[in-house]
């Protein structure tokens, strides 16, 4: 779900794909995380920046092979059910299927809707251009319907000409096309396979094209490896895991040797669990420029310690549900809303308003039933360390009841299951042990570790300040009602002019620091603090600001720098104003 903000929406043309050019996007390449002293809520989006690889499109053909595999034999497998007359197996497995899958296209569906619709004769910020002290244009948003387009590499910035009539009418058939064939897309269920293959040709295109449309391209492919990342995490838990509970329970219920068609879809399950955990997590630490990326030898590792760990979990589920069936939902549940308070008590702020902060919150209570999933910033060693040793007592106690109900003396098969679930979990925190020792990208947890951020020789605490980013940010603080009713906040006075949300302008000029920094060029300053690690950064989730930042960023002849609001310095609360 995609927070929003209460800053004007820019009324940009199309970019360089087309109609749809300037509704979607991303910002700037991770490797470039610079602060100046003078300024340190600056950071560059230009330079040089990452390349997208053939490793980048290795692994999201990887993706497209987990998410076809997985759906292909749990429908298999509901037919199979069917033809064998197990009306109630085919039902479960087939809801399991039929009703995550629609829930992730109508989400994915209404974020499309949303990019591409352009509200005609609203009011959102344009493009003006004068010259500065500095020597550089001041480019600046104000309300006003006019919209802008430039050419690669144009300096001069203006409004778009009037579309001729013919032109009108192609640019409405190219229009209507686009919408007919995404409806068809999510009707056929296929949204999150058009974003991995957008995400795909997104990355290769800014390998083929010029420098300015390069980082263009590769942020825009940020922001739709964001998208599907978050859609298939949904889409995961809600359809993988209770399916592998499920296949599983029915597995140790018939006893004896498992038919093949039931062990494809649990393995199929199980691994689409691990992949998408783990694609989530490189896809988040590649939009940071804050973090050091996560490596694919990293991305193997976090995949290997949620497999054995989920395997465990749920083969204790699957034997305890085969026999305890009305205790097993009562577990359930009870595990559910004790790790849903928990995340509610550490006060996530993923969202705007608080109602969908809850909701996000339950969401991730259900993801605590399987495996650990990290929402709050900070060192997480000891929560993880609480999390996993609930989880080895809960996989015991569960595992321990259920052979309690087996024949001691004749039933061999029964201490196999147990050596499993037992084995598996041990595997499960010896890779995690591995990642974290030898893969972590900070550098091995008992070496010499490197900062978290990718400006290791930076005096002082590592990285930006939270306000800082270069590429696409997480979500949106909320505000208090004496915020919005103009009381004073910060030092402020009450019935102030509020500046727009985005403000652009060139950057201040360089202070001497020990490290090279990009101070050059056009400043996006957004009137909100930075959401810190493992959140996404605003312009992630909040798809206006993607909008706005994207027309302000093509337009531009030089890639401008995102800055976020730094709430500690008094200068910047005295020279903005919230208005989120």
């Amino acid at each position: 779900m995609a927070a929003k903000s209460d800053g004007a929406v820019a009324a940009a043309g199309p970019g360089p794909e087309g109609a749809a050019g300037g509704a979607r996007g991303g910002a700037g390449g991770r490797g470039e995380a610079a602060a100046a002293a003078g300024d340190p809520g600056v950071t560059g989006a230009g330079g040089p920046g990452p390349r997208y690889e053939l490793r980048d499109c290795c692994w999201v053909l990887c993706a497209l092979l987990v998410f076809f595999s997985d759906g292909a034999t749990d429908l298999w497998l509901a037919a199979s059910y069917y033809l064998q007359g197990h009306r109630t197996y085919f039902g479960l497995t087939l809801l399991f299927v039929i009703l995550p899958s629609l829930v992730v296209q109508l989400l994915s569906f209404r974020w499309f809707v949303y990019d591409y619709t352009e509200t005609a004769g609203a009011p959102g910020p344009a493009i003006s251009t004068k010259d500065s002290g500095t020597g550089g244009p001041v480019i600046s948003t104000k309300d006003s319907a006019a919209t802008f387009r430039t050419k690669e590499g144009s300096p001069d910035l203006g409004p778009r000409p009037e579309p001729s009539s013919a032109s009108a009418y192609r640019r409405r058939c190219r229009r209507l096309c686009v919408w007919l064939l995404q409806t068809l897309v999510h009707l056929l269920q296929l949204g999150q396979v058009w974003r991995y293959l957008r995400a795909m040709y997104l990355g290769l295109q800014s390998r083929w094209r010029g420098e300015r449309l390069r980082r263009h391209f590769y942020w825009r492919m940020l922001f739709e490896s964001a998208d599907v990342s978050m859609l298939r995490l949904l889409e995961t838990f809600l359809r993988s895991a209770p399916q592998l509970v499920l296949q599983l329970s029915l597995l140790v219920h018939r006893g004896g040797a498992p038919d093949l068609l039931p062990a494809l879809s649990t393995s199929a399950s199980l691994v689409s669990l691990a992949w998408t955990l783990a694609s989530y997590q490189k896809v988040l630490r590649d939009s940071r420029d804050d973090k050091r990326p996560l490596s694919y030898k990293g991305a193997v590792a976090q995949v290997l310690w949620h497999l054995f760990a989920i395997a465990a979990r749920s083969l204790a589920f699957a034997l305890f549900a085969s026999v305890y069936k009305l205790y097993f939902g009562i577990f359930i549940v009870a595990h559910w809303c004790v790790m849903t308070f928990w995340v509610i008590q550490g006060e996530t702020d993923f969202c705007m308003s608080k109602w969908e902060e809850i909701i996000y919150n339950m969401v991730v209570g259900i993801i605590y039933i399987f495996c650990w999933f990290n929402v709050k910033g900070g060192r997480s060693r000891r929560r993880m360390t609480l999390y996993y040793c609930i989880v080895l007592l809960e996989n015991a106690v569960l595992t321990g009841f259920w052979y309690s109900s087996r024949n001691f003396s004749t039933d061999f098969h029964s201490l196999i299951l147990v050596c499993v679930v037992a084995s598996s979990f041990a595997l499960g925190i010896f890779f995690m042990c591995v990642y974290y020792c030898l893969l972590h990208p900070n550098g091995p947890l008992l070496g010499p570790q490197m900062p978290g951020c990718i400006c290791p020789e930076a005096p002082g605490p590592c990285g930006p300040p939270a306000d800082a980013v270069t590429s696409p940010p997480r979500s949106l603080p909320r505000t208090t009602g004496a915020e919005r009713d103009g009381a004073s906040v910060g030092g402020e006075r009450a019935g102030t002019p509020t500046p727009p949300v985005f403000q652009v302008r060139p950057g201040l000029p360089p202070t001497p620091v020990p490290r090279t920094l990009r101070t050059e060029g056009p400043v996006i300053r957004i009137d909100l603090p930075r959401k810190k690690y493992p959140a996404w950064d605003a312009h992630f989730i909040d798809r206006r600001l993607r909008k706005t930042i994207l027309a302000l960023e093509y337009s531009s002849p030089t890639t401008p720098r995102l800055q976020y609001r730094s709430i500690g310095i008094p200068q910047e609360l005295l020279e903005y104003e919230t208005s989120v």
